[in-house]
Formats: structure tokens, C-alpha cells, sequence
């Protein structure tokens, strides 16, 4: 290629050169940021995984030591003897064997209000969930103003009540109070609204199954997830519960564990040469929590998504 007015060659224009990836610094920092990001994660993930383990294991081994090794060694170390087995036999011959009435007690409380707490606060989630009637907002609106009130402050009145109807001192006076969910019933609103497709309660309709049949057959099917969760909930705050049962029964013989074990430790704290109730109070609550873990353990398996996924044709 010549120039026309010299008629000298030209050279031909040199490439451009490949821009630099001005993104490169860009992209460095917020992977860095990514990763100081998950690092703190991770860290607060460790936390809140050793403050609920460790009160665990500082029990456990706590559980292993006699009553002399409990306040002469620290927290964390084993005793100079391993007693946990007599430490277990000792929870359930103490007092003619009243621990074990205690369990037994505290499972008839928490299964049958767990049950009828689950059952209870599946029906009206649903309906909150799948029906249109008058008042629906206002009642829900309710179910979600009860959640903020603690249990608690609902003790005494509920107490007052109770005792105007003469049902104090007995099982009822625990499991009652116990049947209202307020949670569940906002959980299983939620979990209905998504897990039932609004074309199967139609077709179900259409076949001519009624509105409780449907709810059975259909509703508690696909409901399981959630049905398990309520059920864990309702059993866990039951079985923990201390106040309720605390203002509501006199007797020893109807006490749960949680009141049952702070009677004995308070025994202990008194002295009179029951301080050897110290090691039983400690392995009692160690035992008090394997149901608890056993539940967890065996109902986790129906922590299960999608099982309405593909039931419907769009």
C-alpha cells in the first residue's frame, strides 16, 4: 500500500492491543469480601453449635462423677471415678422409685397434648389456608397476636379459671392449656397454603368426597412435613415445661420431671443430709432428654419436601 502524493509504501495499521479486564480488581475484592463473609459465617455457625452442645456434654460428664468429685473437680474433667450407671440407679430407686412415676407422668402429658395440639392446629391452618369465610382475617390476625404473648403471663389467669372449675390438681390442668398452639397454627396456615394444590381439593369435590374427607384423606397426606414439626414443637415445649405445672398441681404424684427434679434439687440446696441428691438430680436430667433425642432421631425421616410434586397435571 503506496501513498499517492510520495509514492512512498505505507505501513499497514498495527493491531490494536487486547484491552486489560479492568473487572479483574473488581472481581478480587468481592471474592474477598465473599470469603471474609463465610469465614464469619462459619464462625457464628461454631458459636451457636457450642452453646447448645456444650451445656450437653458439661451434663454428661457431670452425670459420670460421684457427689464429692461434682464440686472438687472443674466442670469439663471426669471424677476419679466413672458412676454413671450407679448414678442411674440411684435416679431410679431414690424416693421408692418416684422418678420413674415422674417420666411416666411427663410422657402421658406431652403425647397426649402434642397429639391433640397437632391435630388441632392442623385442622384450623388449613381452613385459615383453603377457606374464604367472614372473619378470617380478624381470627388469624388474633392467632398472631396470641404468639406474642408468652405463655407466662397466661399462667395465673389460666390458673384462676381452672380452679373456679375445679380441675386443679389433676392432668387436665396441664394438658389443656397445652392443646393451644398458636405457632402451629400459623406454621400449618403457611405449609397448607403451598403443599395442597387448590385443583386437588376441586377434583376431590367433583368426585364427590366431602369437605372432611378431602381434609383427611387428601390434606393430612400431604400435611406430613408439617404435621411433624407442630407434633415436635408441642412435645418439646411440653415435656420442658416447668411454671404451669408448678401453679397447677399439688401433688407429687402427678408432677412431671421439670417440676419433680427442682424439687429434689431444692431438697439437696437445703442440706439435712440429702445433699447426695445432687449427683441424682443431674443424671435424672441427663435422662429426662434421651426421649426427646429419640423423637428427634425417628421423626426426622418425614422432614420431606416436594410430595405433592407432580400429584397434578397443569
Amino acid at each position: 500500500m503506496t501513498d499517492t502524493a510520495t509514492g512512498e509504501p505505507i505501513a499497514p495499521p498495527s493491531e490494536a492491543p487486547p484491552r486489560r479486564n479492568t473487572n479483574r480488581r473488581g472481581e478480587g475484592t468481592s471474592y474477598n469480601r465473599e470469603k471474609q463473609r463465610s469465614t464469619l459465617l462459619t464462625v457464628l455457625l461454631w458459636i451457636c453449635a457450642l452453646y447448645f452442645v456444650l451445656p450437653i456434654v458439661w451434663l454428661f460428664i457431670a452425670s459420670t462423677k460421684n457427689n464429692g468429685d461434682l464440686f472438687s473437680t472443674f466442670g469439663f474433667a471426669f471424677g476419679h471415678s466413672f458412676d454413671l450407671f450407679t448414678n442411674i440407679a440411684a435416679v431410679f430407686t431414690t424416693q421408692n422409685g418416684i422418678y420413674l412415676h415422674w417420666a411416666i407422668n411427663t410422657l402421658v402429658y406431652a403425647l397426649v397434648s402434642a397429639i391433640g395440639a397437632s391435630l388441632l392446629a392442623t385442622m384450623a391452618g388449613y381452613a385459615f389456608a383453603k377457606y374464604r369465610f367472614p372473619g378470617a382475617i380478624v381470627m388469624f390476625s388474633v392467632v398472631l397476636g396470641a404468639i406474642m404473648i408468652p405463655l407466662t403471663a397466661l399462667a395465673l389467669p389460666t390458673y384462676l379459671m381452672f380452679s373456679q372449675l375445679g380441675i386443679t390438681n389433676t392432668p387436665a390442668a396441664v394438658i389443656v392449656p397445652s392443646l393451644v398452639s398458636p405457632f402451629g397454627v400459623f406454621l400449618m396456615r403457611v405449609y397448607a397454603a403451598d403443599a395442597i394444590p387448590d385443583s386437588m381439593i376441586e377434583a376431590g369435590r367433583v368426585d364427590g368426597a366431602g369437605e372432611f374427607r378431602i381434609f383427611w384423606q387428601v390434606g393430612l397426606r400431604l400435611l406430613g412435613p408439617g404435621i411433624v414439626t407442630v407434633f415436635l414443637f408441642a412435645l418439646v415445649g411440653t415435656w420442658n415445661n416447668y411454671f404451669l405445672p408448678l401453679i397447677m398441681l399439688n401433688s407429687s404424684e402427678l408432677y412431671p420431671l421439670t417440676v419433680g427434679l427442682a424439687q429434689q434439687q431444692a431438697t439437696s440446696a437445703a442440706g439435712g443430709g440429702s445433699q447426695a441428691l445432687f449427683s441424682v438430680v443431674i443424671t435424672g436430667s441427663l435422662v429426662s432428654i434421651i426421649p426427646l433425642v429419640i423423637a428427634f432421631l425417628f421423626l426426622q425421616r418425614y422432614w420431606t419436601t416436594g410430595l405433592a410434586s407432580g400429584s397434578v397435571k397443569e
